[in-house]
């Protein structure tokens, strides 16, 4: 079997969830970013073997981290983990609505804050999708050509292959408050466009959501943990 570490793992169930929040865990859990023993890991943080184990076995059950090899060093057979996935996303649905959805304003913030939601769910589900594709086509090498077999074996395998198409866009503008209604019915204009065009009933069904709030300013502790994440 090849591991093929995911980008993400989208935690809707509890007992998951709860089982990774500790904050010792998370600390192991970052040092399976690449394949290691438990002996290895409680050498890195200055714990005892025993101690990282039970964490790592923890989180091995509810799938956070998988075995991905095992060695035998001195006479004893010794695991060799990695955390499952480079990404955790814990779902809003694990707590669910509080009271009955608000009926909102476009331009409120409470309307983006519903539809992120809504796109995190919808993108992670369909990042799960692609990830098992990958884990099959990863796994069934007899049913490609012997050359393209061979081919395969030779890179590492991709989390994101075969994907599914998507687009993602990103960018800063810049507008004077007095252009905000301007900057709004153009921007409405462009979308009544793309959808008068592409809104038959022929070809591919995908959905399109479009967020526009104020860029905030990145402080001091948000460039740190930022340095921390690379």
């Amino acid at each position: 079997m090849i591991f093929v570490m995911r980008d993400l793992l989208y935690l809707e169930r509890v007992e998951q969830a709860e089982t990774l929040l500790k904050p010792q865990r998370i600390e192991v859990l970052r040092q399976l970013a690449e394949p290691r023993s438990c002996t290895e890991v409680a050498a890195r943080l200055d714990q005892t073997q025993q101690r990282v184990y039970y964490h790592v076995k923890r989180l091995v059950e509810h799938s956070l981290v998988t075995q991905v090899a095992e060695r035998r060093v001195r006479g004893i057979n010794e695991g060799v983990y990695q955390a499952t996935a480079r990404a955790y996303w814990v779902s809003p649905g694990l707590v669910g609505r509080i009271g009955q959805r608000q009926q909102r304003d476009e331009a409120s913030l409470g309307y983006l804050l519903d539809l992120m939601e809504e796109v995190q769910s919808d993108v992670a589900a369909l990042h799960s999708q692609a990830a098992h594709r990958a884990a099959q086509h990863a796994e069934a090498p007899h049913e490609q050509s012997p050359r393209r077999a061979a081919g395969r074996h030779a890179r590492e395998p991709d989390a994101d292959e075969p994907d599914l198409p998507s687009l993602g866009v990103s960018g800063e503008i810049r507008v004077r408050p007095d252009r905000r209604p301007e900057f709004m019915a153009d921007l409405k204009a462009a979308l009544k466009d793309l959808f008068t065009r592409y809104g038959g009933a022929e070809g591919d069904a995908f959905k399109l959501a479009v967020a526009c709030y104020p860029d905030r300013p990145h402080d001091e502790e948000d460039r740190s943990r930022q340095g921390e994440a690379r």
